[in-house]
């Protein structure tokens, strides 16, 4: 029938005016048949297409999701992980901070016990030297005295003109000889302090 309207249509003349042909409107059974091809292909992808391309988009985005809070948690682990650094650098700089002023307190003790010991230590040798001296000191002393006592025994018995062979006698002579001896010394230094003040 749309073969025949189109001979008419091609028949007519121009001008004139073809009664019940419209070419750009199909005939009612295409229509008809068309939707009932429409809806088996949809009721197909409804029940076969649909639920398969769901399931996919869904897992996807499940997929997506979880790819986020992975990504989320490995993001707030990195940040508790980067304050736990930090923390611990802080940690770690109070910790050397501390240790070189320990250090530093523990040195100025060991150098303060150090200087004490060395000062006992000179002390101790002074005294023992002092010590020294006067046991010396005293050796020459009574070394002294007895050359001297000696020499003055037999510088007497010379001038006496008799032995002093007594020694007690002799003792005493000493004695009184080196007596006088010191304050001699005693008072010529006495006169020389007094000269030059």
């Amino acid at each position: 029938m749309r073969i025949l309207d189109a001979a008419a249509l091609l028949a007519a003349e121009p001008g004139e005016e073809v009664k019940g042909v419209n070419l750009l409107i199909p005939a009612d059974y295409d229509i008809l048949w068309s939707i009932v091809v429409a809806v088996i292909i949809g009721f197909a992808f409804y029940r076969l297409v649909l639920p398969k391309f769901t399931a996919v988009l869904d897992e996807r985005t499940e997929k997506i999701e979880g790819g986020i809070a992975k990504a989320e948690n490995a993001q707030a682990e990195a940040a508790a992980a980067l304050a736990e650094y930090h923390s611990q650098l802080a940690e770690a700089r109070a910790e050397a901070a501390r240790i070189r002023e320990d250090a530093r307190a523990e040195g100025g003790a060991i150098v303060a016990e150090l200087r004490s010991k060395a000062s006992d230590d000179a002390a101790r040798i002074l005294e023992n030297a002092q010590r020294q001296i006067e046991a010396e000191r005293q050796q020459a002393s009574v070394a002294l005295r007895a050359e001297v006592g000696a020499l003055a025994t037999e510088l007497a018995s010379r001038i006496v003109g008799e032995a002093l062979a007594d020694s007690a006698r002799q003792s005493r002579v000493i004695d009184r000889f080196l007596d006088e001896l010191e304050a001699t010394t005693v008072e010529s230094g006495a006169a020389s302090a007094s000269r030059e003040s």
